[in-house]
């Protein structure tokens, strides 16, 4: 708790996502954007953590996030991802996708391309609910149900699958480089392999019983099978794609909807979920002592960041511990990561050893100690 900075900002805050870093140089991550919500002007702004040369033991340097640039964006930011160091793509309550550009120089945000509406009803705009990138492509989703696939150099769209679903998709991973998996509000997870010109899915897995709205997916970063999701019930899923349509493992994580899951990019025998009940929880698979964290610096791209693709492989005990979810036996360990919360945390991204969230009580929270 210590090493948590809080940062009030007047606006609620609906997506945080830090600012990819270079593997080669070994630094810890200082710069994340941030996305609003249900504001009069939402915008779109630019943080940093760093010192700007103040010595951390000099007067004036308190480690709170500062405010770099902002820009002003149409409608609520519903999700925001970087494409690269200077990109920034954002999702819109209007149905825009729209990439802004960082100059690093000026600190300045400007709008690069936009694609106004890009999702749709016949008579109205319809949400965009979700972006993920693998450099240059872009893949969206929405309300609307379709799949909209863009090159960020051409400016272009190159791909649409207009009936992908007939309810809402709220969240979208790449699984691979030419597959993409998508959750929707009827408990389903659609993969979609884009080598085929069907426009249907490749296969369909689904909660039994209620299915309950799934709000939110992340891929294992060197396990492309294996998928945590989170949804309107609070429960924790993990799932194997290759093997069977329901999940492995159901845990119970939060008292109301899960907003976001994120493994670690480097260490995903750590795990991180946020929810409309106020908390972020930190799961941590416990291994012997003998063992080591699996997969340390798995990533064997130049740049790590939310969407990049990793090479498989790990630990398969490990990875058995997140597809039995057997916390009962003490392998899977919960800490709360933040102090008493009433209003909901709506976002959190990990990079390093950094951990950031922005919740509706109009906070940001900044943890540079995470123990990972």
């Amino acid at each position: 708790m210590e090493s948590i900075n809080a940062k009030y900002v007047s606006q609620k805050i609906s997506k945080v996502r830090w600012r990819p870093v270079s593997l080669s140089s070994l630094q810890q991550p200082e710069i994340f954007a941030t996305g609003s919500w249900d504001n009069e002007d939402n915008t779109v702004s630019i943080w940093t953590i760093g010192n700007n040369g103040i010595s951390s033991l000099e007067e004036g340097f308190d480690g709170d996030p500062k405010p770099l640039c902002e820009h002003k964006h149409a409608g609520d930011v519903l999700d925001l991802q970087f494409l690269d160091q200077e990109k920034v793509i954002t999702a819109s309550s209007t149905g825009g996708v729209t990439i802004l550009r960082y100059n690093n120089n000026n600190q300045a945000l400007s709008v690069s391309h936009q694609w106004a509406k890009a999702h749709h009803y016949p008579c109205d705009n319809a949400p965009c609910t979700s972006v993920v990138c693998s450099s240059p492509e872009i893949v969206s989703v929405g309300e609307d149900g379709r799949i909209i696939v863009y090159r960020a150099d051409q400016g272009g769209i190159i791909r649409t699958i207009e009936n992908a679903d007939s309810s809402t998709i709220h969240a979208v991973t790449y699984l691979r480089t030419t597959e993409i998996l998508t959750v929707n509000s009827i408990g389903q997870l659609k993969i979609w392999d884009f080598r085929q010109q069907s426009n249907s899915p490749s296969q369909i897995l689904s909660l039994s019983g209620d299915r309950a709205p799934l709000h939110c997916v992340d891929r294992h970063p060197n396990q492309q099978h294996i998928v945590a999701t989170g949804g309107q019930d609070g429960m924790l899923c993990v799932w194997d794609v290759r093997q069977r349509n329901t999940p492995f493992s159901l845990m119970e994580a939060h008292s109301a909807e899960m907003w976001e899951v994120h493994f670690h990019p480097m260490n995903p025998d750590h795990l991180f979920t946020c929810s409309e009940d106020g908390s972020l929880l930190h799961w941590e698979i416990s291994s012997p002592s003998d063992m080591p964290s699996f997969l340390q610096g798995g990533r064997n791209n130049s740049m790590v960041s939310r969407s990049a693709m990793a090479p498989a492989g790990g630990n398969q005990s490990l990875i058995n511990a997140w597809l039995s979810g057997d916390s009962s036996k003490g392998r899977l360990e919960t800490t709360h990561m933040l102090p008493s919360q009433t209003l909901s945390v709506n976002s959190l991204d990990v990079l390093g050893q950094c951990l950031v969230c922005g919740t509706d009580g109009e906070a940001i929270f900044v943890n540079r100690q995470i123990p990972v």
